[in-house]
């Protein structure tokens, strides 16, 4: 049996077989299944969470989802950047003929066959994106959703040479490689604390034998990470939410008010205008949104009125509302949940399929009005120092 990318530790009478697998090579997928056939071990670790392992035991989920559900609870923004996320894994594993993240489903599969224990041995998703979130100033912010959106829609082709290189690198770090340059605080949670969660997982998986298939970028770090105790508490801890965005969410509006409410005690005519420039700017930009997502007239209208109104209550956002009257009027079929997966594939996919049409409303309404909010507010402030 070849040893290529696998790693072999002794530790406390324990034997761990660590295999570094790129997350869509079908060489990978063939050698999981050939190292645990071979070893017969007692558990079998994957880089896995539990959401994860059940988006992949529930392949037709989609078809459940409920999309004003969805906006309701705010999660829209979320769930367009998962579909992102997993339309640039599936365009690569599309492209070599192998399902993405088929090594980790050859895991489950063998630790199934081999009567070994199945451990899921990677954090939760959503406490990563958390901590990474949270190592983020609004510069980067802003630059993590541009990388992330321009590497999804990259129409190069990769060869698999260079796919093997990405061995390197797990899918979320191979969108992410360059950012992790410019901004070295991502590296933090999105590699080293899942090192050492990783490490730890596998150091308590139960038997004499473990085997763990694992993104190669976690190999060198969880080599140095399993020989010591890691604080799971500390690791699993989401960070605490700051009081500041509520503080500046209730301010501005505020500001804005009093401001407009002085200038129409002082000159009406002036405070006229400045309600006038705040609805403008704040529905063409936010109906703006609307329409570059294509959506329904009635949709951008929607946005147009909502926006600056919901601009002045951080509570609301204007393509929530959009969203809502999109998918009423072009309420998603079957058939669009069934096929949302292979759409988001492509950006034609993305505003034709009529589920990721209406997170794209969602999101790019909310974008539009938050930028009418600072250009209108500047414009109100113009218009209160010209009358002072």
């Amino acid at each position: 049996m070849a040893e290529e990318n696998i790693t072999r530790i002794h530790l406390d009478g324990k034997e761990y077989i660590l295999i570094g697998t790129a997350h869509v090579s079908k060489h990978s997928a063939e050698q999981v299944k050939e190292v645990i056939e071979a070893e017969q071990p007692d558990s079998v670790c994957v880089e896995l969470d539990e959401q994860r392992y059940q988006s992949i035991n529930e392949g037709s989920k989609w078809k459940e989802m409920d999309i004003i559900q969805v906006i309701k609870e705010k999660k829209a923004s979320l769930l367009l950047m998962n579909l992102a996320i997993s339309s640039f894994q599936n365009r690569m594993a599309d492209q070599f003929g192998i399902k993405a993240g088929q090594e980790m489903i050859q895991g489950i599969e063998s630790a199934r066959e081999t009567g070994a224990k199945l451990v899921l041995a990677d954090r939760n998703i959503q406490i990563t994106f958390a901590r990474i979130w949270g190592n983020l100033g609004l510069k980067g912010k802003a630059l993590l959703l541009s990388q992330v959106i321009a590497s999804i829609f990259s129409k190069d082709k990769i060869s698999e040479e260079e796919l093997e290189k990405m061995k390197n690198q797990d899918t979320i770090n191979a969108i992410l490689n360059e950012f992790t340059e410019s901004f070295p605080r991502l590296k933090t949670p999105l590699i080293d604390e899942r090192d050492q969660y990783l490490a730890q997982k596998i150091k308590e998986a139960p038997g004499e034998k473990i085997v763990a298939v694992l993104g190669a970028a976690h190999v060198p770090g969880i080599k140095e990470e399993i020989k010591k105790e890691q604080d799971m508490v500390r690791l699993t801890a989401r960070p605490p939410k700051s009081n500041a965005p509520k503080v500046i969410g209730w301010s501005i509006p505020i500001f804005i008010l009093a401001i407009i409410a002085y200038t129409f005690y002082a000159n009406p005519s002036a405070g006229f205008a400045q309600t006038i420039s705040w609805i403008i700017w704040n529905g063409s930009l936010s109906a703006l949104g609307a329409l570059i997502a294509m959506g329904h007239p009635l949709t951008i209208l929607t946005a147009f009125v909502a926006a600056p109104i919901t601009s002045l209550n951080p509570l609301l956002a204007a393509g929530w509302f959009a969203g809502l009257t999109q998918a009423y009027i072009r309420r998603p079929s079957v058939k669009d949940f069934e096929t949302l997966t292979e759409d988001v594939f492509s950006v034609k996919g993305f505003w034709r399929n009529k589920v990721s049409r209406i997170l794209l409303i969602v999101v790019l309404a909310n974008l539009g009005s938050s930028l009418g909010t600072f250009i209108g507010g500047a414009d109100v402030i113009r218009v209160f120092f010209e009358n002072l």
